[in-house]
């Protein structure tokens, strides 16, 4: 229930405040003193859009805020129009607020009976009146799942298809790369042997050039060394320093023999065979044609697309399994929800009967006491987040007449009172714990509004009920009677919203009876409204 309201900088209102009590709560004002921006206020609430134009004050936030029985929610949209929302204190999504507040009011104004053109309307009035709410929460978590399932097969029936149909280029592709016996590094090892073997001839008569400078005349470098070695050996133990110097030529002795015999043994590694350097180059060309097919900057590059079409062929082979995987659990899923649609189906029909005779009754106790008014369920021919089937309500406001679809058989005012009958029974059987009516008794008058009044006036026995009217009769009924009214300043006109009781009440019904010059005979009118109504 709908407790407390408090609305700042919207529109005409600067600050509203108000407590709102339990049953019939009757709002009332001239036209154009603000009613209808309460609702616009209270449609915020609801996940509405923020017409900028609402802004009064636009160095100042607009803000919305209800209380209800167990909540409090509140929309804030500042002056740069950001907006935001919060439960209990807490941010929350626009999305989230719109759910909750959902739950707890319903606004029903003249416009509303353009659901009657809803499939999904019609279809929540049935399931309403069955008790289906739980079995349909059940259906939907099905169907979803039954529907996610569907995609993911396709999606994955894509995929092998794709997968097939590049099957035999990635296994080429991959046959080479494995056949190529790729390893890291070689492509530069043996770029460096290539130019070995290219120059093979110039390296190994440089080598032989060296190796016989080290041992040209007749005695080697290293025969010499040897020899002066020796002679400062002589002089050591008269002359300490040749000790060392002996030593110091040794040293050179054994590093120039060492670098002789790798002088000899490189001349016999050489390889200047034609058909070595054409092996290496042969290599060499093969690497390079398989980097550029494959898009690769390098053999590690190759490596990793290698390994990766290994990967997409055992994902192909792994796809026929993933997609028998598959298969069963849809089958499951589409089981599951083939027998909560029969359930659904099977309350659905259990109802008609009894909501068309309700719903009829109710219509005819608005002054069409011959209407004719059936619900029926229309299989549908695929499945759907509502379903297995649609409903249809089809009227005729004389017994004679054929009942036929209501959007084309019923006139405004029929339509009106026909929704005020369906929102009487969805506010029983959906437990909403507030409905707003705006204006829906707008074009009736007499007996017809003390009917409509009755009607609301009974809805409201179970719930909290909020009507905006300009009919006496209806107002009269109210359990707590509030005047909206415009209030003139210097800086404009703003909306004020009041309760009103006693003598002040009669005399606003009265002005709703003769308008702006209220008389004896209105006020005497009103009074009777009043007491009848008590």
């Amino acid at each position: 229930m709908l407790q407390r309201l408090y609305i700042s900088n919207y529109a005409l209102i600067d600050v509203l405040d108000i407590n709102i009590p339990e049953h019939l709560v009757i709002i009332t004002g001239d036209s154009g003193a603000g009613k209808s921006i309460l609702l616009g206020a209270l449609s915020l609430l609801l996940g509405g859009r923020f017409d900028p134009a609402a802004q009064g004050d636009e160095s100042r936030n607009c803000i919305v805020e209800a209380q209800f029985d167990d909540h409090i929610v509140r929309r804030v949209v500042t002056p740069q129009l950001r907006s935001r929302a919060f439960i209990d204190d807490e941010p929350a999504t626009l999305e989230a607020l719109r759910e909750l507040v959902s739950k707890q009011i319903d606004i029903h104004s003249q416009n509303s009976q353009a659901l009657l053109g809803s499939d999904a309307f019609r279809l929540s009035v049935v399931d309403s009146f069955a008790g289906n709410e739980s079995l349909l929460a059940d259906y939907r978590r099905a169907f979803e799942n039954w529907t996610a399932l569907n995609a993911s097969l396709k999606d994955l029936r894509a995929l092998k298809e794709q997968a097939s149909r590049e099957r035999d280029y990635i296994t080429f592709r991959y046959g080479q790369l494995c056949e190529a016996a790729l390893k890291s590094g070689e492509l530069e090892e043996i770029e460096e042997k290539q130019k070995t073997l290219a120059n093979a001839e110039q390296i190994k008569d440089t080598l032989v050039q060296a190796s016989g400078a080290l041992s040209m005349g007749e005695q080697s470098v290293e025969q010499v060394l040897r020899d002066a070695g020796r002679s400062l050996q002589k002089i050591a133990g008269c002359y300490p320093a040749a000790e060392e110097l002996a030593g110091r030529i040794e040293s050179c002795r054994i590093e120039i023999k060492d670098i002789s015999d790798t002088l000899d043994s490189s001349q016999e590694k050489i390889d200047a065979s034609p058909q070595a350097l054409q092996q290496v180059e042969s290599r060499i060309a093969q690497l390079y044609d398989l980097m550029h097919r494959n898009d690769a900057a390098s053999v590690e590059e190759l490596i990793e697309k290698r390994d990766e079409y290994a990967r997409q062929l055992q994902s192909a082979d792994d796809l026929a399994g993933q997609e028998a995987t598959l298969e069963k659990d849809l089958a499951k899923a589409d089981g599951i929800c083939a027998d909560l649609a029969a359930q659904l189906t099977a309350k659905r029909m259990a109802a008609l009967e009894p909501l068309s005779s309700y719903l009829q009754q109710a219509i005819r106790e608005l002054e069409i006491p011959q209407a004719q008014f059936r619900v029926e369920c229309v299989p549908e021919k695929h499945r759907t987040a509502h379903g297995a089937e649609n409903a249809v309500f089809l009227f005729s406001s004389t017994a004679s007449g054929r009942a036929a679809d209501l959007s084309q058989n019923a006139s405004g005012g029929e339509l009106s009172r026909i929704m005020l009958c369906i929102k009487s029974l969805l506010a029983r059987h959906k437990a909403l714990p507030t409905v707003i009516f705006d204006e829906i008794d707008t074009g009736t008058s007499g007996s017809l509004a003390d009917k409509m009044g009755r009607k609301i006036v009974e809805i409201s026995k179970d719930i909290q009920v909020i009507a905006i009217t300009h009919l006496p009769q209806v107002a009269a009924k109210g359990d707590a009677h509030y005047l909206v009214y415009k209030e003139y300043n210097p800086e404009g006109a703003v909306s004020r919203i009041r309760p009103v009781e006693g003598q002040e009440r009669v005399g606003e019904i009265a002005r709703m009876i003769s308008g702006s010059s209220v008389t004896a005979e209105a006020m005497a009118a009103a009074q009777v409204l009043l007491n009848e109504a008590n």
